[in-house]
């Protein structure tokens, strides 16, 4: 009788991966990052166990927003204070924070949950070239290859 392999969060082997942004559109960059981070390039993928891999993503302030999503693309969020709604567009967070507006995409794309915030927490992203994860030894990957 065969059954279907189901992984369990033991035997979960991760990997570590840099992904430059450079000249990457924002919505291909996240999507591909949040298959990774779910671990949906792995045979042993399922569905409910955190089966991804660690992902660092560099240059994120050179990531390309297409079309007018630097001035149309907006962000809200709420204090919970009258008057509190804040906005603020793509094309201010790429000048002033691009690691969040890379974080929020991704985490866009990721489930709903403890499950998606657990496989958020494998996401590291840097303004500039270097990064600190060096001890882990990466994997550069090539992103244009995966969109």
């Amino acid at each position: 009788m065969r059954t279907t392999y189901i992984a369990k969060p033991g035997e979960v082997e991760r990997k570590w991966y840099v992904v430059d942004a450079t000249d990457v559109p924002l919505g291909r960059l996240s999507s591909a990052v949040a298959s990774i981070l779910r671990g949906k390039n792995k045979p042993t993928f399922t569905p409910n166990v955190d089966t991804g891999d660690y992902v660092i993503v560099i240059n994120a302030e050179k990531v390309a927003l297409t079309g007018r999503k630097a001035s149309n693309k907006v962000y809200y969020h709420h204090s919970n204070h009258p008057g509190g709604l804040k906005a603020r567009t793509a094309g201010d967070y790429r000048e002033k924070d691009p690691e969040k507006l890379l974080a929020l995409s991704v985490k866009g794309m990721l489930p709903k949950g403890t499950l998606g915030r657990q496989q958020a927490k494998k996401l590291h992203v840097y303004r500039g070239a270097d990064h600190k994860h060096e001890a882990q030894q990466p994997e550069v990957l090539d992103i244009n290859k995966l969109i």
